[in-house]
């Protein structure tokens, strides 16, 4: 707060001071100098202490907090040059004019920064996606850190690192890529996602029991996210068309050429999936190692050796065969 008055005073006193020379010196130019740190007063005034520190600061939840203080700098911006511009052409059809060469030489000059500045307003109006969320788009994913007018940074994962954990390195990435990019957003409605361990089982082992005993112990380990994913999927169909969706374990049997595939699918933390999916490989071989008549299946080759080649009979002198 020390800083933000100490920078409205340094403007105030900026225009007072333009304010007391234009009375002097009477200049068209000491006036439009005047006018733009007026406005530039007025505008940090209201922007950043009135609506930044006093309305916003109020805002308890972060991400929205975060999210209105950005809105609210990228309006600050617009509507300073856009009375800038009026301040300095004075005439109604040369402010057309100029408006409209500007924007074309910032169109063709700047496309790219253009396009990034489009994609922030997307993302902060449309809140397709905010601070702490982890995304996904253009083969880019991470937890988003910082929404910028033209970047956001993310803390990237996977990388070089398996599973859904961070590499330790931050990701800038234009927000240009919203406008043509599909968008996959992890966290933004709700925290779970569906994930899944396979078992490949060999043909003579009891499949049965394999099925009924990884199901349990998968059931029991996924209790808890199973009754926060059903009511998270019953408070976000009240927005969106979503049908009812089963989130209990569930087991499925796939044969093969080689083995009997055991898939089971479950719910888990969207942030912590190895984690869970870890867990679950852990205890299902505990289980198995003590059943008899459960083996886990593997690739395997045969190798027969024929040995030399039988020779010829021979005929001996009598006729006969050896």
């Amino acid at each position: 707060m020390k800083r933000q008055l100490m920078v409205f005073s340094v403007l105030l006193l900026v225009s007072a001071g333009l304010g007391v020379v234009l009375q002097i010196i009477p200049d068209p130019l000491v006036a439009s100098t005047f006018y733009t740190f007026l406005v530039l007063t007025l505008s940090y005034l209201f922007f950043s202490i009135i609506l930044g520190r006093f309305l916003v600061g109020q805002i308890s939840d972060k991400k929205t907090r975060y999210t209105a203080k950005k809105a609210i700098s990228v309006l600050s911006v617009i509507f300073i040059i856009a009375l800038c511009l009026r301040i300095w052409v004075t005439d109604t059809s040369a402010l057309i004019v100029s408006y409209g060469i500007i924007g074309a030489a910032l169109a063709f000059a700047l496309q790219d920064v253009f396009k990034n500045f489009v994609g922030g307003l997307l993302i902060i109006l449309s809140g397709m996606f905010r601070v702490g969320d982890r995304i996904a788009i253009d083969n880019n994913f991470g937890d988003v850190m910082d929404i910028g007018v033209l970047n956001t940074t993310l803390m990237e994962i996977r990388g070089w690192v398996s599973g859904d954990q961070p590499s330790g390195r931050l990701l800038t990435i234009p927000n240009s890529l919203v406008i043509n990019h599909p968008l996959y957003n992890y966290t933004r409605d709700h925290s779970f996602v569906w994930d899944e361990i396979s078992i490949p089982l060999t043909y003579d082992s009891d499949w049965r029991r394999a099925k009924d005993l990884i199901l349990g112990i998968v059931v029991g380990e996924t209790a808890a996210m199973t009754v926060q994913a059903d009511a998270e999927i019953e408070r976000i169909g009240e927005t969106y068309y979503l049908p009812k969706k089963v989130v209990e374990p569930s087991a499925y049997i796939t044969l093969t050429d080689n083995w009997i595939t055991l898939d089971i699918r479950y719910v888990a933390d969207a942030r912590t999936r190895r984690v869970l999916r870890s867990r679950l490989n852990e205890l299902a071989l505990a289980a198995i190692e003590k059943e008899d008549q459960i083996t886990i299946a593997s690739t395997t080759v045969t190798v027969t050796n024929v040995g030399e080649p039988v020779p010829k009979p021979e005929k001996t002198e009598t006729g006969e065969m050896r």
